[in-house]
């Protein structure tokens, strides 16, 4: 009896795209963190990498208070912010509706989408030297080698998701006297904004990783540039301290961005 409760409690567990309790999600969270940490710590204490290379999970969390509780760090973490942000919103703001333009239209899809698609998948870190021509070695460098990183990505993940727009929606709107800007402020806007959420939300997470390649471009501030520095003079655990910063960050925006999403769009697919 016993036996055949837990093969029907593991069978549902293991059920298709189906949803599982709380509590057993919580513990796949907490198993995968701690399998890492244990491995982390096997590792470091058995020697098999050099504590240079590898040091102890428990000297990272050190150092990493000890950073915490430097006001100078904080101000690097708020440089590497304002970087993010600034890049990723100005992504968005030429971005989306061009996105929605080409989804939107044949034509319009037809002059930017191809040449996005070109575009993108040339690396982020190849335009440095063009940006340091362009915009010389300040701030606006540095978020412009973000805003590229994001911007095709971004349009054509919008220009997509514009085009799956349900055409029974518009044919009904169209019935009902709708004129062309209508539909696209009344119709094609309202369905698109849960998936355009989502793509913001995975959008953002690529912004964060440019902005090591971005605080390449002559920095003297910010979490890219304290990585890069620690890793000149091999101080790994403060390395380990900036990439853990940067997860944390991006987690805590991510959260932000699942819990917008299921508050506006609860019906939606994409706030988990």
């Amino acid at each position: 009896m016993e036996a055949a409760k837990k093969k029907g409690y593991l069978r549902t567990l293991f059920q298709i795209h189906e949803e599982i309790p709380k509590s057993w999600y919580l513990v796949g969270i907490g198993s995968a963190f701690i399998g890492l940490f244990l491995i982390w710590y096997l590792l470091s204490i058995m020697g098999v990498v050099k504590e240079v290379f590898l040091p102890s999970p428990f000297v990272v969390i050190e150092s990493l208070f000890t950073s915490l509780a430097d006001s100078d760090f904080w101000n690097q973490i708020g440089i590497s912010v304002y970087r993010v942000f600034m890049g990723f919103l100005l992504a968005c703001i030429i971005g989306i509706p061009l996105g929605i333009f080409a989804g939107t239209f044949k034509i319009a899809e037809s002059i930017v989408v191809p040449m996005s698609e070109f575009i993108r998948y040339m690396p982020a870190a190849a335009f440095i030297p063009l940006i340091m021509v362009w915009a010389g070695i300040g701030e606006t460098a540095k978020i412009l080698v973000i805003f590229i990183g994001c911007f095709f990505q971004l349009l054509l993940m919008v220009a997509e998701d514009t085009s799956r727009v349900n055409k029974d929606l518009l044919s009904a709107s169209y019935t009902l006297g709708a004129k062309r800007g209508q539909v696209i402020s009344k119709v094609i806007i309202p369905a698109i904004l849960p998936k355009l959420m989502v793509t913001m939300r995975l959008i953002m997470g690529w912004a964060w990783t440019y902005l090591v390649v971005a605080e390449l471009v002559a920095a003297n501030s910010g979490l890219g540039y304290t990585i890069m520095k620690a890793q000149r003079f091999l101080d790994t655990e403060l390395i380990f301290v900036g990439i853990i910063v940067i997860g944390l960050l991006g987690l805590v925006i991510d959260r932000c961005f699942a819990l917008l999403t299921k508050k506006l769009f609860p019906w939606a697919e994409g706030g988990q």
